[in-house]
């Protein structure tokens, strides 16, 4: 357990089930507390009984996409940290969409090596911000 923000909670939003595993998997040998959801709606269920610290949410989710998502959570619960993550060419014109509407969300591009995401969200964690925005590592 090292790294970890303490009593830090993650919620991992990915509906391929072994990613969602495997990342919850990484974060917990890690010191976080991480949870998963395999759709936008299991999220938002799981969200109502408890609201993590961050959502990892992947874009490309059925029914409701991760940026519509995310936009759901930011409004509800602005103190939980957003990282999305998306490995889809048509992210970009989702991103467009939501920034028409004001909504500006940190992504990184998949594949991405767990230990850059840890590095990444143990930064946001420790600086309090919310994270940089409309930006597509």
């Amino acid at each position: 357990m090292t790294g970890a923000v303490p009593a830090t909670t993650v919620l991992i939003v990915d509906d391929d089930q072994a990613i969602a595993d495997t990342l919850a998997a990484i974060f917990r040998m890690h010191g976080y507390t991480a949870r998963v959801a395999y759709s936008a709606e299991e999220a938002i269920e799981s969200i109502a009984s408890c609201v993590p610290d961050l959502a990892l949410l992947d874009v490309n989710l059925p029914g409701m996409n991760g940026i519509d998502l995310a936009i759901v959570l930011k409004a509800n619960h602005p103190e939980c940290h957003l990282l999305l993550v998306s490995g889809h060419e048509r992210t970009g014109s989702l991103l467009e969409e939501a920034a028409k509407k004001g909504h500006m969300f940190d992504i990184l591009a998949k594949p991405v090596h767990p230990t850059f995401i840890l590095e990444r969200v143990k930064g946001l964690m420790a600086s309090g911000a919310k994270g940089p925005r409309g930006r597509f590592d």
